[in-house]
């Protein structure tokens, strides 16, 4: 019988009370053309993108964002947050997951899998354990949106500690995972006149193990 693994404080308070608080802080349909505008600067250094996962999708703005730049492609998302899912689980088109991502094993791989302010909240022991998550989670091409620092570094979040940290996510998945290769990156600025989103950092990676044109 496989032993029970043991939840961490981070899934503990983003499925609950405090999660229910940031799903209704962060239900801002005026975000999405600044994430319609993110994921097609970021979808147009790919090919051949049919489907398409989240790990900790939310609501799933970030989805239908997306759904809209490729209107034939799969898409599915995985929450942890049970009041979140039940709004992703109502989009059309997505495929929902309510699981953690530590728990949730895609039956397929995608062609592209990501997290997108979801890195930054987990438990740094539990890192390298999330990173091949999201590498055995893709077939071709990972992307990663997330606060980055050079080294990491805890962040104080609405009063509480250990819940939000900085560091080189992307670095330490191509130090990690020997196929990987960077597509590109780019930064997305809080002040940006015409499509404001918070300050965040993307990365886009590829798988290449030879087979790759």
């Amino acid at each position: 019988m496989t032993a029970r693994r043991e939840i961490t404080r981070q899934e503990q308070v983003w499925a609950g009370e405090f999660g229910d608080a940031y799903v209704d802080r962060n239900r801002r349909l005026d975000q999405l053309a600044g994430k319609r505008h993110l994921f097609a600067r970021i979808l147009a250094r790919t090919r051949g993108v049919g489907s398409v996962l989240e790990l900790g999708a939310n609501i799933g703005l970030n989805l239908v964002a997306i759904g809209e730049l490729l209107p034939g492609a799969r898409l599915a998302g995985v929450e942890i947050n049970p009041k979140a899912h039940a709004e992703l689980a109502r989009l059309p088109r997505v495929e929902a997951h309510l699981a953690s991502l530590f728990d949730f094993v895609p039956e397929a791989p995608f062609d592209l899998a990501f997290t997108a302010g979801v890195l930054i909240h987990l438990a740094p022991e539990r890192l390298e354990e999330a990173y091949a998550r999201l590498h055995g989670a893709s077939c071709r091409y990972l992307l990663l949106v997330e606060y980055y620092n050079p080294t990491p570094v805890e962040v104080p979040y609405r009063g509480e500690r250990e819940l939000l940290f900085k560091r080189d996510f992307a670095g330490e998945m191509m130090d990690r995972f020997g196929d990987l290769a960077l597509v590109d990156y780019g930064f997305v600025w809080r002040r940006d006149p015409v499509f404001p989103l918070d300050d965040l950092t993307w990365f886009l990676l590829e798988k290449r193990d030879g087979s790759m044109p």
